[in-house]
C-alpha cells in the first residue's frame, strides 16, 4: 500500500505571510454568527478555513460571500 505524505485535505495555495505557494490544510466549518440563543440554529454559515503548514497563518472565507 502506498502512503501519501499529504493528507487528503491538504492543498497547495498561495500564502501571503510566506509570500509563496505552500501546503494548506483546508476544512469547512459551520460557524454560528448570531448572538441570540433563540436564533442560533438558523444563523450557522459555512466557512472555508485554510491553515498554512509552513507558518500557521489561517485564512477564513465565508462561503456564501465567495
Amino acid at each position: 500500500m502506498t502512503v501519501s505524505e499529504n493528507p487528503v485535505n491538504t492543498l497547495p495555495e498561495r500564502c501571503e505571510s510566506c509570500d509563496g505557494v505552500t501546503q494548506h490544510v483546508v476544512t469547512v466549518q459551520l460557524i454560528t454568527e448570531g448572538d441570540s440563543a433563540d436564533n442560533s440554529p438558523y444563523s450557522r454559515e459555512p466557512y472555508r478555513i485554510a491553515e498554512c503548514q509552513r507558518c500557521g497563518e489561517t485564512q477564513t472565507l465565508r462561503m456564501n460571500d465567495a
